[in-house]
C-alpha cells in the first residue's frame, strides 16, 4: 500500500510540473535555435554575446585575474599541512590538485599576466600566440560555462535525459552492440560534460555491467563534449550562426564513428570479458537484444522518478557554483598553458605541419580549400579540442574552418581532459589505444564533415 501510495504521488501534478518546468527551461535555453539580431543561435549564445558586449575589453583582465587567483590559492592549500583544518570533501579536489597541476596553474597565472600587460618576449603574448587564447578563447570559455552550468541540470537532474534515454536506447542495441544503459553515459556526456561519461561509463565497467570491449567503445565513442562546449568551438571560429547544422553533422559523423571504429583496431582487439575476469557467453549483438540488464521501467516513468527524486533547488545551485569554481579555478589555467604552449610550437616550429602532412592527401582529395594550413588541426586535437580551432581560426575559408569544428568535436580523445580521465580511471585502455582511436576517428569524421561543409557554403 505504502509503495503504491508513493507511486502514485510520483505521478502527481507536481511531479509532472517539477518534470516539465526545468526540462522546457533547460530546452529552451541549450537546444533551441533562436534568430536574434540577424544571427541564429541557441538563447545561452545569445546571451554570451551580450555579456561579453557589456562587459568589453575588461574581460581579459578579469580572466587573468581569475587564472593568478587559482594559482594563488592551489599554492596555499597545496602549502598546507594534512594534519591543519582539512579543506571541505568539494573543495579539497579543486584546490589541492597536486604539485604538478599547481605548478602548471602558476606557469598559466604568469602568462595570462603577461600578456594583459604586455610584458615578455613577442612569440608569448602576441596577438597570434597568447593574445588569441586570453582576449579571444578563454573570456567565451569564462562566460559560456558560467552560464550552462547553471542551465544543464535543467537538462540532467529533472528527468530530460531519462526521457530521451529510454527512446534513445533500443537504438544502441541493433545499431552498436551495446547496452540500452550505455544511452545515458552518452547523454551525460551530450548533455553534461565528456568527463562525466567517462567516469559513468568506468563506474558500470568496475560494477560488472559492461565488458572490456564494451566499456572501451562506450569511453571512446560517446564521451562527447557538451552542447555548451559544441557552441564555444563553432562560435569561436566565426560560425556561431551554423550552430545547428554544424551540431547536425557532428551527432550524424559521431555515430557514423560510434559504428565503424569498433570493427577496426585497436578496439576491434579488445576482449568479450568482464572486469572480474568473467567472458561474456553471448555475441555482442546478441546480449544487447536481451534484458539481462534488468527491466527497464518506460521513458515517461523513468523521467518522473527522476523528477520525483531531483534534488532540491539549493542542492542544484550548489552544484552548478562548485562546476563554476572548478571550470574557473581548474580548466581556464590548463587552456592557457597548454593552448598557449601549442599554438606557439605551432607558430614557432614546423612539428604539427610534419605531423599533420599524411592528412594532406585526403583534404586535396576532399577539396578543402587551405589544405596545408588545416592539415597541423587534424592531429593537433589529441593534446587539447581547443587547439584544432585556435591554429585554424584564421584560415579565410568557412568551409574549412566548419571541417575543423567539427573535426576536433568528433576526435573525442585529447590528453588534457578525458585522455587523463581514462587512463585514470581503470578502462581497459592504454595511451597507444588512445592514440590509435584518434587517428580512427579522425579519418571517419573528416569526409562527413566535408560534405556537410561542400553542402552548407
Amino acid at each position: 500500500m505504502a509503495s503504491e501510495s508513493v507511486r502514485r504521488e510520483s505521478h502527481g501534478v507536481r511531479v509532472w510540473l517539477r518534470f516539465l518546468v526545468p526540462s522546457a527551461i533547460g530546452a529552451g535555453l541549450l537546444l533551441i535555435p533562436v534568430p536574434y539580431h540577424g544571427k541564429v543561435s541557441i538563447v545561452l549564445g545569445h546571451a554570451v554575446d551580450a555579456a561579453r558586449a557589456a562587459i568589453g575589453t575588461a574581460l581579459p583582465s578579469l580572466v587573468a585575474g581569475v587564472i593568478a587567483l587559482s594559482a594563488i590559492l592551489s599554492v596555499a592549500a597545496s602549502s598546507l599541512p594534512r594534519s591543519s583544518e582539512p579543506l571541505s570533501k568539494a573543495l579539497e579536489p579543486i584546490l589541492r590538485p597536486g604539485w604538478p597541476v599547481t605548478l602548471l596553474r602558476v606557469v598559466g597565472a604568469v602568462v595570462a599576466i603577461l600578456v594583459v600587460v604586455q610584458v615578455g618576449p613577442a612569440w608569448l603574448i602576441g596577438d597570434a600566440t597568447g593574445g588569441v587564447i586570453l582576449r579571444d578563447l578563454l573570456p567565451v570559455v569564462f562566460l559560456i560555462f558560467f552560464a550552462a552550468s547553471f542551465v544543464l541540470p535543467c537538462l540532467t537532474d529533472f528527468g530530460l535525459m531519462e526521457l530521451v534515454g529510454g527512446f534513445v536506447s533500443p537504438f544502441f542495441r541493433p545499431l552498436f552492440g551495446l547496452p540500452g544503459r550505455s544511452a545515458v553515459d552518452a547523454l551525460a556526456s551530450w548533455l553534461g560534460a565528456a568527463s562525466v561519461g567517462v567516469l559513468i561509463t568506468a563506474g558500470q565497467y568496475q560494477r560488472g555491467f559492461y565488458t572490456q570491449r564494451e566499456a572501451a567503445v562506450i569511453a571512446t565513442n560517446f564521451s562527447v563534449v557538451s552542447i555548451a562546449f559544441a557552441y564555444v568551438i563553432i562560435d569561436f571560429v566565426g560560425l556561431g550562426d551554423r550552430f545547428v547544422p554544424f551540431y547536425l553533422t557532428v551527432v550524424a559523423a559521431g555515430l557514423l564513428a560510434a559504428v565503424v571504429s569498433p570493427q577496426l583496431p585497436p578496439l576491434r582487439g579488445k576482449p568479450d570479458c568482464y572486469a572480474d575476469g568473467r567472458v561474456r557467453s553471448l555475441p555482442p549483438r546478441v546480449r544487447a537484444a536481451t534484458h539481462d540488464d534488468g527491466a527497464r521501467r518506460s521513458a515517461f516513468g523513468d523521467a518522473l522518478h527522476r523528477a520525483a527524486d531531483s534534488p532540491p533547488l539549493g542542492e542544484v545551485l550548489r552544484r552548478s557554483t562548485l562546476l563554476v569554481v572548478d571550470i574557473w579555478l581548474g580548466l581556464l589555467p590548463m587552456v592557457a598553458v597548454i593552448g598557449t604552449l601549442a599554438i606557439v610550437v605551432a607558430e614557432t616550429t614546423p612539428l604539427f605541419r610534419w605531423l599533420g602532412a599524411p592528412f594532406l592527401p585526403l583534404l586535396w582529395a576532399l577539396g578543402i580549400p587551405d589544405a596545408a594550413a588545416a592539415a597541423p588541426t587534424m592531429v593537433v586535437g589529441f593534446a587539447d579540442q581547443f587547439l584544432p580551432v585556435v591554429l585554424g581560426r584564421a584560415i579565410p575559408s568557412d568551409l574549412t574552418r566548419f571541417v575543423i569544428a567539427c573535426t576536433c568535436v568528433n576526435q573525442v580523445v585529447y590528453l588534457s581532459e578525458v585522455g587523463v580521465v581514462i587512463l585514470r580511471s581503470g578502462l581497459p585502455l592504454s595511451l597507444l589505444d588512445l592514440v590509435g582511436v584518434f587517428l580512427v576517428r579522425t579519418l571517419i569524421t573528416v569526409p562527413v564533415a566535408a560534405l556537410a561543409a561542400h553542402l552548407l557554403f
